[in-house]
Parts: structure tokens; C-alpha cells; sequence
């Protein structure tokens, strides 16, 4: 169900229904928006982006121009997607084989950011705060606070929760974000917030 008075939906966007948007939320030129998606509160779907059936997005989810999420991807909250990125949704696509019962499932935690023009394959999950570099094509699981980049994605730092790159290089290693004023630690497991 849709609240229209608290809901923006560009003239021009497809909307097709049943399909949940969430008050403060805006839906910009030639999107489309298929059935049984959920969208969180305050959530920005930028011009000419897909969003397929079955996909859950998450409250304050920024979602820029162009950008493709095929069903199986679940965006918790204050994900940022970057320009013309795009999910998969199978490992192997072919044309002439119906492949719809092999969806994966893709995961992208709370405040994640995921740069422009990125690919990330399915079955993947990103962890909180992960920060994906723009241009990457993301093949195995990111953590909480990693940044990575390159095709494919490798191991390239740490972020806070504000995006910053942390100088954590060994286990123990601690510093204060300077926009956040967090204290992060790395610990053998990966960053944790002390």
C-alpha cells in the first residue's frame, strides 16, 4: 500500500503493483519499480534505475541514477548505491536456459556503500559500512568496514562508519575517526567499534 501524499513518484516512473514505498521516499524519472518490491522510509530511487520483483530496500537507501537490482538483493538500511552499478542475480546466465529457480541471494548491511559503476555477483554479502570502490567487480563476501576495489575486489584498508580510511594494519592497531570521533580496533576477526 502506498500513501501518495507522503510519497514522491515521478510522472514518468513505473510502478507496478502490489508494492510497498515507504513515507519520505522519492522515485525519480524512468524508474521501474516492479511488484512485491518493498522500499523502506526515505529512500531515493534515482532516474532510469530497475528494481525487480521481490527485492527489499531498507530505510534512507540512496539509490542513484541507473543503477539495476535484480530479485534476490535485500539492501538493509542507509545503503548508498553509486551510479550505473548493477547486481547479478545468477552465476551463469544463458539466454536459451530459464534459470529463475537459481537466483542467489545478495545481502548489502546497514550503510554500506557500493561505488559507481560496480558489478556485484551474486550470493555475495557486504558487510555494515563496507565500502565498495567505484569501477570494482565484486566477486566474494566483503566485512564490516572493509574497503575494497579493483576487479576483482581485493582487500585494500578499513573505513569508519563516516567513510574515512582508517590506518588499522595489524591486530590491536586502534584509531579515532576523525568526522565520527569513534575509536575503531582491529582485531583478528576483522574492525570493531570500541
Amino acid at each position: 500500500m502506498i500513501d501518495k501524499t507522503n510519497v514522491f513518484i515521478h510522472e514518468s516512473a513505473v510502478i507496478d503493483y502490489p508494492t510497498q514505498i515507504g513515507a519520505g521516499s522519492k522515485i525519480w524519472h524512468f524508474a521501474h519499480v516492479m511488484s512485491d518490491v518493498q522500499i523502506g522510509l526515505s529512500c531515493t530511487i534515482g532516474q532510469g534505475c530497475f528494481i525487480a520483483s521481490k527485492c527489499v530496500i531498507g530505510n534512507n537507501v540512496k539509490v542513484q541514477n541507473h543503477v539495476s537490482i535484480y530479485e534476490g538483493v535485500i539492501c538493509e538500511d542507509d545503503v548508498f548505491l553509486g551510479p550505473s552499478m548493477v547486481f547479478t542475480n545468477v552465476l551463469n546466465p544463458r539466454a536459451h536456459i530459464v534459470r529463475r529457480d537459481q537466483y542467489k541471494k545478495t545481502i548489502i548491511r546497514k550503510g554500506a556503500t557500493v561505488g559507481a559503476n560496480a558489478t556485484v555477483l551474486c550470493g555475495i554479502e557486504i558487510g555494515s559500512y563496507g565500502f565498495i570502490g567505484a569501477g570494482s567487480v565484486v566477486t566474494k563476501d566483503v566485512k564490516p568496514y572493509e574497503l575494497v576495489y579493483g576487479n576483482p575486489a581485493t582487500h585494500k584498508g578499513w573505513v569508519s562508519k563516516s567513510g574515512h580510511k582508517l590506518a588499522l594494519h595489524k591486530p590491536g592497531d586502534e584509531e579515532i575517526c576523525p568526522e565520527g570521533g569513534d575509536l575503531y580496533r582491529l582485531t583478528k576477526k576483522g574492525v570493531i567499534i570500541v
